[in-house]
């Protein structure tokens, strides 16, 4: 009997995106035993996506897809379901997420999942957690919560950048200056907000983008350093906020 492949999702940097905005808003304000099942609904969700996803693209195998994700979605559901009970306010993050997604779907019905606002989409619909996490912490609506929001969302839109600078439009001079001009202001766009020193967690990939964008790299040689920069900017943000 042939075996069936676990089906998860293959960018790698997507687990980083789903998680890390998270876990960071979450210590930010306060963890809570209930941030647990939030998580797990989260990680779920984004699981869900993937096959969900696929099946779109592909009549090929669209049943199994179907399957996998319907059964990543139900899990997410049963584990959103105490959070609810508990937190139902929640329920009002439901639009945002939902028109997010169908941003995502669009695109991917329009074969141009590679598209930059296809991308910063999805670091708000990953951003939209952390703004749950927040606030499941005893976190409030207001400056702190928009700060935290700002600093995840200028990460991660900064590896995009960075990301095609040196693959995809590598030989495309504006990206490299588009890079460049991001990771500056992206440095010192901290430096105006109540946590001036988050501005070192964006000296490394400012040092990376001015010295690597537009060359010719190895994809594993680009998988580390993007490891290492979430690494980093997780540890430094977990100090700093």
């Amino acid at each position: 009997m042939k075996k069936t492949s676990i089906v998860i999702p293959r960018e790698h940097g997507g687990w980083a995106m789903v998680s890390m905005p998270f876990i960071i808003s979450m210590m930010a304000a306060k963890p809570v035993l209930l941030h647990l099942p939030l998580f797990l609904a989260w990680m779920f969700l984004y699981l869900s996506s993937y096959p969900l996803m696929q099946a779109l693209k592909k009549t090929t195998k669209r049943s199994l897809w179907l399957r996998w994700g319907a059964g990543y979605a139900a899990a997410a559901v049963l584990c959103l379901i105490p959070v609810l009970l508990v937190e139902p306010w929640l329920f009002w993050f439901a639009p945002i997420l939902i028109l997010l997604i169908l941003v995502n779907v669009w695109h991917v019905c329009h074969k141009a999942e590679r598209a930059l606002l296809n991308d910063v989409c999805a670091i708000m619909l990953f951003c939209t957690g952390g703004a749950a996490a927040y606030l499941l912490g005893g976190g409030i609506w207001g400056r702190e919560l928009a700060d935290v929001l700002l600093f995840n969302f200028l990460y991660f839109t900064g590896t995009v950048f960075f990301v095609k600078s040196v693959f995809r439009e590598r030989k495309n001079k504006h990206w490299k200056i588009y890079a460049k001009a991001y990771h500056c202001i992206s440095f010192v766009l901290p430096l105006f907000t109540l946590n001036p020193w988050m501005c070192i967690p964006f000296v490394y990939p400012l040092i990376k983008t001015w010295m690597y964008s537009g060359k010719q790299l190895q994809p594993m040689r680009v998988g580390i350093m993007e490891i290492f920069g979430s690494v980093q900017f997780l540890i430094l943000s977990l100090i700093l906020l």
